[in-house]
């Protein structure tokens, strides 16, 4: 018997905004972070990923620091704050590691 729409609505976890809100807010950072630099490379998806989980770590941090900058309950300003950490840390680790150009 196949399932209905409710059912199937049932099965499927409800959620939170936070995921999704710092799905948002470390792909705005990263935006600002390629248009700053005016080129993305290959480091581009990592500075991505390393800003989305920063956004995610820094709206928990801000949970039980507090936030001054608040959209519900997501912390704005500790998700920004630790979401550029990550790209900072991604960049220098970038700039840290050997390229195939300077190995020649």
């Amino acid at each position: 018997m196949p399932k209905t729409r409710s059912s199937v609505e049932g099965e499927l976890p409800e959620i939170g905004p936070a995921p999704v809100l710092a799905l948002l807010v470390g792909l705005f950072h990263t935006g600002v972070y390629l248009l700053v630099r005016g080129t993305g490379g290959l480091i581009l998806p990592f500075v991505a990923v390393a800003a989305i989980l920063g956004a995610y770590a820094g709206q928990q941090l801000g949970l039980r620091l507090g936030d001054p900058l608040l959209i519900g309950d997501f912390g704005l300003l500790w998700s920004s704050v630790v979401s550029w950490i990550g790209i900072i840390l991604i960049v220098a680790a970038s700039l840290l590691s050997p390229s195939r150009n300077r190995a020649k």
